[in-house]
């Protein structure tokens, strides 16, 4: 169950992978070792290396898991990764005193119900789970906060960015639609005209030929003219089977539709498209999936003006890093 409650925390995983399961105490400075110091100034605004240190208490016992050869190179990659990630906090924390943008313990406390509904565990379990991630309560609330404001922000600043219509949704099915009639498997037949040597005036003459026969077609007498004509049942192919301008036209057929003639390469073909398996069953109708399809393709968009939004902050502050 430790994926739901990774998502109000989502901020705080780094590229060593997945959070330790041993819950680990605060780092505490050797004998010897700088206590406190400045490690970045955000708009005059300090990050101390007790910050950092903090941040970085969950993933240690993984990072002493590693060969020692390697221990104080993915230390200087945790700290430097963190350490950008409390900029950008910083710099989101700046910008909501600016936009009076908050976040109540309400919210919070709201926030972690979600989540500890969605993981299915009772709340002794669920604390329980949250310190086996590495995380101690008032930590893991901090992230539930720091992920709330966020969001507020980048709502706030960058919601007015994302336009995604209707049409954009209704492409987006239709390119999914594709794709999945792609992976169909088709049953199918074909009335085929024979293209014996392809010159100019014999192409034109079998397409004349199979224009007049394609006129006349009906499925009731589509097994009667490939008996006369040629042809025959194909049976169950892929896209992958055939060349590519023949698997188009079956993908855009319906079953039991007739397609117009297609050039293939010794003559043209007329397909009658029996069955279907899978295709648009798969991913369902516009209807059942359009609302889905707009939160994914809104989260996207999200997601992309967040990084250029937070992008503008940067350039337009003064960063100092000293770490």
């Amino acid at each position: 169950m430790t994926k739901p409650l990774l998502a109000a925390a989502v901020a705080t995983l780094l590229a060593l992978g997945s959070l330790p399961h041993a819950r680990a105490e605060e780092a505490k400075p050797q004998l010897g070792e700088t206590i406190e110091r400045v490690v970045a100034v955000v708009n005059g605004d300090p990050l101390l290396l007790s910050e950092l240190r903090t941040r970085a208490t969950p993933f240690l016992p993984r990072l002493m898991q590693a060969p020692e050869m390697q221990r104080m190179s993915l230390m200087q990659q945790l700290y430097g990764e963190l350490l950008s990630q409390l900029i950008d906090e910083r710099l989101l924390e700046q910008e909501a005193r600016k936009l009076s943008v908050s976040v109540t313990s309400s919210d919070v406390d709201r926030a972690i119900k979600n989540v500890q509904k969605q993981s299915g565990l009772s709340e002794p379990e669920f604390w329980e789970a949250v310190r086996g991630q590495g995380f101690l309560q008032d930590q893991y609330k901090a992230d539930v906060r720091r992920q709330l404001l966020r969001l507020k922000v980048v709502n706030q600043k960058v919601r007015t960015r994302v336009n995604i219509t209707e049409d954009d949704v209704r492409r987006k099915y239709e390119e999914q639609l594709r794709d999945a009639r792609k992976a169909a498997q088709f049953h199918v037949a074909h009335v085929f005209v024979p293209v014996e040597e392809s010159t100019a005036t014999q192409l034109a003459a079998a397409r004349e030929r199979a224009e007049q026969v394609r006129g006349g077609l009906t499925p009731e007498t589509f097994d009667a003219t490939m008996a006369s004509v040629g042809g025959g049942d194909l049976g169950w192919v892929r896209q992958t089977d055939l060349p590519e301008s023949l698997s188009e036209t079956l993908i855009s057929l319906e079953p039991g539709q007739i397609s117009a003639p297609v050039r293939g390469p010794s003559g043209y073909h007329i397909f009658l498209l029996r069955e279907r398996r899978e295709g648009e069953q798969a991913i369902g109708s516009y209807q059942q999936v359009k609302n889905e399809l707009y939160r994914e393709m809104l989260d996207q968009s999200m997601a992309k003006q967040e990084v250029a939004y937070l992008s503008e902050l940067r350039k337009q502050s003064l960063i100092s890093k000293r770490l």
